[in-house]
């Protein structure tokens, strides 16, 4: 879709539940990402995920705990169409992840897809052009850095955190902050310059993120839709008995 100029909606996976992510995914989102950084989720609970959300369409992403080459081949043995690499600062950080993604000889990724190559016999010749790697520009630092993250070649996509952002800031959650607001111009602008996507994740604004140039967004996530799903539900009843309570 990137290549087509299309933009990518998605959403997030957070809790440990087959049925979940298999209603998710039939949703009609085109990715999804599936959280180890932030919830209480590993490889093998995701590989269950994944296998129940086989038959949809939604592409899924995985986002490690950490820049590890450890989490992160595991992620993408497992079946992984890309992975999100959180708290990348500086080029070495990013050039760190693309070398844990690449199969040699461009990077150092170990021989094992296991699940991730039962529809791909050509899986090993395919994999370093075909798996998406998005770091996430969560920090000051970062974005100073930006142009040098951006440089890195296997960079496809600097995905904004903009909570952790805004918190590095001194500004937590004040995104319409003049200091928050030249920081995501400078993001973009150096994507566009270098030929990376951006993108942001729990994305606050759809159509004010893409009037900037931000196509690859990620909206809401599980427990999120079952809450405001739940609180509608709820009012609706309420509504409905009035005082007889």
């Amino acid at each position: 879709m990137l290549a087509e100029g299309k933009i990518p909606i998605g959403t997030t996976i957070t809790i440990a539940a087959p049925d979940v992510a298999e209603i998710i995914g039939h949703t009609g989102f085109d990715w999804v990402m599936f959280d180890t950084e932030h919830a209480p989720m590993n490889v093998p609970i995701i590989q269950n995920l994944l296998q129940a959300m086989s038959f949809s369409q939604a592409v899924p992403v995985i986002r490690v705990a950490w820049n590890d080459m450890v989490m992160m081949k595991q992620a993408l043995d497992i079946g992984a169409y890309g992975l999100i690499v959180p708290w990348v600062n500086t080029k070495e950080e990013a050039t760190r992840a693309v070398q844990a993604v690449k199969y040699p000889p461009v990077g150092l990724r170990g021989f094992g897809p296991r699940r991730a190559s039962m529809a791909d016999p050509d899986y090993v010749k395919t994999a370093n052009n075909e798996i998406m790697l998005c770091v996430q520009i969560e920090t000051q630092r970062a974005v100073d850095n930006i142009d040098e993250i951006t440089s890195v070649e296997g960079v496809d996509a600097v995905l904004v955190g903009p909570a952790d952002l805004s918190l590095s800031m001194g500004i937590l959650f004040q995104y319409d902050n003049t200091k928050f607001v030249d920081a995501m111009q400078k993001i973009v602008d150096s994507a566009k310059k270098n030929g990376v996507t951006a993108g942001m994740l729990a994305c606050d604004d759809p159509k004010k993120r893409i009037s900037q140039g931000y196509t690859l967004l990620n909206i809401s996530a599980d427990f999120m839709l079952l809450r405001d799903a739940a609180k509608k539900v709820l009012e609706t009843g309420n509504e409905a008995r009035g005082n007889r309570k």
